[in-house]
């Protein structure tokens, strides 16, 4: 099993709220879920050198386990951002 980040952008139309009740609660059920957030305000920092901004369009993440990145897609069905036609970045992320 690995563990993948769904990193979402705010390019899409307009979320609804209430559908992230039932989206997670699907993968809930189905025990893929290991927790994500909001992505609020921020910075880049760096100790020496020009600083890039900060990736604006990244609004969130959801962490999920699956057996590999196409069982991962899966599930993107239901997502409010995938469903309003948001971008969804999809990461393994890897075992020491």
């Amino acid at each position: 099993m690995a563990d993948f980040l769904f990193l979402m952008h705010g390019d899409g139309a307009p979320i609804d709220d209430a559908a992230w009740g039932p989206y997670f609660a699907s993968i809930r059920a189905a025990g893929a879920f290991d927790g994500g957030s909001a992505i609020g305000a921020g910075e880049c920092v760096r100790k020496s050198g020009p600083v890039p901004p900060i990736a604006a369009q990244l609004t969130g993440y959801i962490r999920v386990s699956a057996n590999d990145l196409v069982t991962a897609r899966r599930w993107l069905a239901g997502n409010p951002v995938y469903e309003a036609g948001g971008t969804i970045e999809i990461r393994e992320l890897p075992r020491g």
